[in-house]
């Protein structure tokens, strides 16, 4: 029994944050540009990039 309620309460727990990554709406992306991109990016262009991911 206490394995169903164990499953059952990781299952809520995933389904939180499912739906919490589905509602903040933010769009996955690389850090240099995403899927296929050419990283080009120069030292102080991935220091951009780290600071507007934070």
């Amino acid at each position: 029994m206490i394995y169903l309620i164990t499953i059952g309460v990781l299952a809520a727990v995933m389904l939180g944050m499912a739906v919490g990554v589905i509602f903040a709406g933010k769009v996955l992306r690389g850090s240099c540009g995403g899927v296929g991109a050419k990283c080009d990016c120069s030292t102080e262009k991935r220091a951009e990039c780290a600071t507007k991911a934070s």
